[in-house]
């Protein structure tokens, strides 16, 4: 059964961010994310800490942070400190790092680095002694809770070979359910290989969501969110080649991408999603009438997909939270909330 969450960039003023998370509480959503991209927007730590502060049940965390731009003890006492003050809410999502790495002139984290990185994070933020840099390290006071969970969010086979071997599940950016099932059956694959429980890896998917009769609107309003994944989609080709075992559904519609400005980046009506067809738009993102969405929801569900997360950024935010509020969640939950 799916469960919801919604992205809220951490976009001044504060205040915003607070109304839009205490508002996707109150009609049901059960998780809370936000970018961690600190130059673009304010910094990501202080505001978690005040939606743990100025929520009740909301879980939350990044959607996702790096192990680059923050010394992974640093992130790891944070998860700990946010999980302790919320009373065990506190979820990690990480990757290699896109706009938070590149605004400052720095490359997504190194493949081995990061499976480093990630490895020691989950076990000192989950109170589990450690060796990083030679020196033995624990979080004493970490010990003995309820674990923090770790999702990491990747594309190829390289970061999805991570994933599958040390997280909890697996993030990805896009509602194509071809594509989800390869990404899955990758990330499956090596925690088969790693002697993990395959079916214990979760999968989350992450995309805008517009409940609307309008199509051509919701069209316009999220096609920011392919252009934005093609970053990664970019970086997976230049790794891997043209012609590698990464699905086509997946690769080809990049050809047409002309530039990207990390000043508009995950903004509604930025210029660099002039390549993105309306094909693409309607695959990477759930949009449509109540029944189209629902429809896709129960595609997704079926296919394995544990938690969808609404990146909210496109118009009629409050809109959006209040009809899954009340004809989606319910819904896709079979009662009430």
């Amino acid at each position: 059964m799916l469960t919801f969450g919604v992205t809220v960039l951490p976009d001044p003023p504060h205040t915003r961010f607070l109304e839009l998370m205490q508002l996707a509480e109150a009609n049901g959503f059960e998780y809370g994310w936000t970018y961690d991209s600190h130059i673009l927007w304010h910094d990501g730590y202080p505001l978690l800490t005040l939606l743990a502060a100025n929520t009740e049940k909301l879980k939350f965390g990044h959607c996702v942070t790096n192990p680059g731009t923050r010394e992974p003890t640093v992130t790891a006492s944070g998860y700990a400190t946010l999980h302790a003050i919320s009373g065990g809410r506190a979820v990690l999502g990480i990757g290699r790092g896109d706009s938070a790495r590149r605004v400052i002139g720095q490359q997504p984290v190194k493949m081995a680095e990061f499976e480093d990185s990630c490895r020691m994070i989950k076990d000192l933020m989950n109170g589990r002694p450690v060796e990083w840099n030679g020196k033995e390290l624990q979080l004493e006071w970490a010990k003995d809770r309820p674990k923090i969970p770790m999702y990491i969010a990747a594309y190829g086979p390289k970061a999805l070979g991570v994933a599958g071997r040390i997280a909890d599940g697996v993030i990805i950016q896009l509602a194509d359910p071809v594509i989800i099932q390869w990404i899955m059956e990758q990330a499956r694959a090596a925690a088969v290989e790693a002697g993990r429980n395959p079916d214990e890896l979760e999968c989350l998917v992450c995309a805008p969501s517009m409940v609307t009769d309008d199509i051509a609107d919701a069209r316009e309003a999220t096609r920011w969110f392919p252009a934005m994944v093609s970053n990664h989609v970019m970086d997976l080709i230049e790794r891997y080649g043209e012609d590698s075992e990464i699905p086509k559904d997946l690769t080809d519609y990049v050809k047409a991408r002309k530039f990207y400005d990390y000043k508009d980046h995950s903004r509604e009506g930025a210029a660099h999603g002039e390549f993105v067809t309306d094909e693409i738009c309607d695959r990477f993102s759930v949009i449509g009438s109540v029944d189209q969405v629902r429809e896709k929801l129960r595609e997704l569900d079926s296919i394995g997909v544990s938690h969808f997360n609404i990146y909210l950024m496109t118009h009629g935010q409050e809109d959006t939270l209040a009809t899954y509020g009340r004809d989606v969640i319910p819904e896709l939950k079979g009662a009430a909330v």
